[in-house]
């Protein structure tokens, strides 16, 4: 529009009177040359117009000419140095924190007003600087305009943003006069927090009786909160309710919600296939990160052809769109296909791997027990000069814990110290996770007592370490210190501590943990803690108790339940038994080649050959095959599995001889003088509850 004024002269002719064409011009100009002109016209005819200089400031803020954009606040006299003038250079210098905040230190700035503590509070933000946050709130306060529309609603947003999500609250309750901005900030903040049941109630209970009606945004953060809270269903289901509401989603909403289908049981891949409808028919496709999320979607769901050809299509990808699918196929167990995805990234050379390409595949073979070719993997990722993060390292220390690879660890957990990163929870459980599944107990009680913060996982760490080395008034210790550290037990945490005691004997205690999971923290048994108090009573010679738990489930025995029965009917020689359980066993999902042998011997101890044989055709015509029980030694960084029985490959001389030493001196005294450190480190009495 402005080719026509090709020269400085025409067109201050044309706007030498009228202010709102210089206004127009200015938000629809593009050129900097344009700029430059309509810039001197101003300081010509409208030098005092505090309202244009603002125009012009932002106009060059716009074309990215910040010096310009100075240049021009500091061309116009004092008396057009207005707040709304310099809040427009303020503004102008949010892309760069730090020379904002200078900016307004070190010119004469008017006293800042209710639009120029906004400006000053997200500077703030962005450099993550919380004590200059509250010294701006305290400001604020001062000039009287803390309880202000736009001063509360960015002070919402910047404790949330340093997850201080209370003080966010507080402000958010203090203020007299709240608007669609300010329920959207704070739900951003409960979403950045997971606190879903805050956000829940500030949605359903405060903004409808507030006359607050819910816009994109806010149907957004609700998502992200559900979302990060795993509560996939309810993300399906919120979306659901946006749409048949009425509002139009968001491309981010969309993204969320299809980023979860993959974890809706049964519905996820229609859910997901009507959400790419609906993104297709509104235009969101064309986004590259709501193309990445239909890729990690259809990945997830086994869809390999979609996921491809999404991936595949000529449209724009970048290194999110090699990660999304790299990434869904290690989430969905396919780690040959993950490796094959990221050799194919290496060799088309468009984006180099980074941590987060290098921990999906290494990843995907741990989930896949695949440890060995996990460590490899993170072996090649160091000689890339890739530096790991957080994710990767307690990936890797848990594959060293299902190898045992005791030495390798030791060797991350040194890396670890070096980096600083030893102080991240998540890589001080993997290593509790390692030392105790590599029989270095005390390594791993050093790691547990040296930690300034545990959470549930720490814990649970432990009490399993104790219990499977055969310490049960340890783990039942350390059960009793969680509980008293304020923790609340789960599952996963009476699992251990019921497994404790069934290697210990301990019956009083096992009853009492089921009673106390129970009926103290209303948590339903699973099969896990059936089968560890089954196993329990079975070993004490409790078998009539055992059958009576396993009639009285309140969901079918599995498997591995019945198996712990049938074990205690094989240690007890209960041929009767035996066979009552095996009418229950066989045929039964999810069975094991174990609980056929077990069959197999107690009728082949009891002197019932022709059962006994007839088990082992019945288990080899099911195609079940005995998986034989491996050993582990690790020397010179490299782990040898071997089995009773059978040979190791050639040139493993020094494996004999180390097998040779430990036999040798694999005494119970030395046994004793290994295991005695328990107490060294445990400052008060034991306990003698096993």
């Amino acid at each position: 529009m402005l080719n026509v004024f090709p020269r400085p002269r025409p067109l201050s002719s044309l706007l030498l009177h009228d202010p709102s064409a210089i206004d127009h011009f200015l938000r629809h100009c593009s050129s900097p040359r344009q700029a430059g002109q309509i810039h001197a016209v101003l300081l010509h005819l409208h030098p005092a117009s505090a309202f244009l200089a603002a125009g012009l400031v932002s106009l060059y803020s716009r074309l990215r000419l910040l010096p310009l954009a100075l240049s021009a606040f500091l061309s116009f006299p004092h008396r057009a140095r207005t707040p709304l003038l310099c809040n427009s250079v303020l503004r102008a210098h949010l892309r760069s924190p730090s020379a904002l905040l200078s900016l307004h230190s070190r010119l004469p700035f008017p006293l800042a007003d209710a639009f120029t503590f906004p400006l000053l509070l997200k500077a703030s933000s962005l450099l993550s600087d919380p004590l200059l946050s509250s010294s701006l709130h305290a400001r604020a306060v001062l000039a009287g305009l803390h309880s202000h529309l736009h001063v509360a609603n960015e002070l919402i947003s910047v404790y949330s943003n340093h997850n201080k999500i209370h003080v966010a609250r507080q402000v958010f309750d203090r203020m007299p006069v709240r608007n669609i901005i300010s329920y959207n900030a704070l739900l951003s903040g409960f979403a950045a927090d997971r606190d879903y049941r805050s956000a829940d109630d500030l949605f359903r209970r405060r903004m409808g009786p507030a006359g607050m009606a819910p816009n994109p945004v806010t149907w957004t953060s609700l998502l992200s909160v559900h979302a990060r809270c795993q509560r996939h269903r309810e993300v399906v289901d919120l979306f659901d309710e946006m749409r048949a509401g009425g509002t139009e989603s968001t491309a981010e909403a969309a993204a969320v919600a299809l980023s979860v289908c993959a974890y809706v049981d049964g519905v996820g891949l229609g859910k997901g296939m009507k959400i790419h409808g609906y993104v297709v028919r509104v235009g969101f496709g064309g986004y590259l990160f709501v193309r990445n999320s239909l890729i990690c979607m259809y990945g997830k769901l086994g869809n390999r052809e979609d996921a491809e050809g999404l991936f595949e299509d000529g449209g724009a990808r970048d290194l999110v769109s090699w990660n999304a699918l790299i990434s869904s196929y290690a989430a969905g167990g396919h780690c040959e296909e993950a490796y094959a995805v990221f050799s194919q990234m290496e060799r088309s050379g468009e984006v180099e791997p980074n941590v987060v390409t290098w921990s999906a595949v290494i990843g995907g073979f741990a989930t896949a027990g695949l440890a060995e070719s996990s460590l490899c993997i993170f072996r090649r990722m160091q000689q890339a000069d890739v530096q790991p993060n957080a994710v990767t390292l307690a990936t890797v220390l848990s594959s060293c814990g299902e190898l045992s690879a005791l030495e390798s660890g030791k060797e991350i957990h040194t890396y670890t110290m070096r980096s600083l990163m030893d102080r991240n929870i998540l890589v001080r459980n993997g290593l509790l996770n390692m030392y105790t599944k590599s029989g270095s107990l005390r390594k791993a009680l050093l790691v547990f007592n040296r930690m300034s913060e545990k959470d549930l996982i720490s814990w649970n760490t432990m009490i399993t370490g104790f219990g499977m080395h055969g310490f049960c008034s340890e783990a039942l210790d350390t059960f009793d210190n969680m509980v008293q550290a304020g923790f609340k037990p789960d599952g996963i945490t009476f699992v251990a501590a019921l497994s404790a005691c069934s290697h210990a004997g301990n019956v009083e205690v096992g009853r009492r943990l089921l009673d106390q999971m129970v009926h103290e923290y209303k948590l339903t048994p699973a099969m896990e803690h059936y089968s560890c108090m089954v196993d329990l009573l079975g070993r004490a010679g409790l078998l009539k108790e055992a059958t009576a738990l396993v009639e009285g489930m309140q969901m079918r025995p599995n498997a591995c339940v019945w198996g712990a029965l049938l074990n205690a009917c094989r240690l007890h020689g209960n041929v009767v038994l035996a066979e009552d359980c095996a009418t229950s066993i066989l045929g039964l999902e999810g069975e094991i080649t174990g609980n056929y042998m077990l069959l197999s011997n107690i009728y082949a101890a009891s002197g019932k050959w022709q059962e006994s044989a007839k088990m082992r055709v019945m288990a080899k015509a099911r195609g079940l095959k005995k998986q034989l029980s491996q050993s582990w030694i690790e020397l010179r960084k490299k782990v040898f599995a071997f089995s009773a029985g059978s040979s190791l490959p050639h040139q493993t001389e020094e494996v004999y001889e180390v097998l040779g030493y430990l036999s040798r001196h694999l005494d119970s005294k030395n046994i004793e003088q290994e295991l005695d450190f328990v107490g060294y480190f445990h400052t008060s009495k034991p306990s003698k509850r096993c």
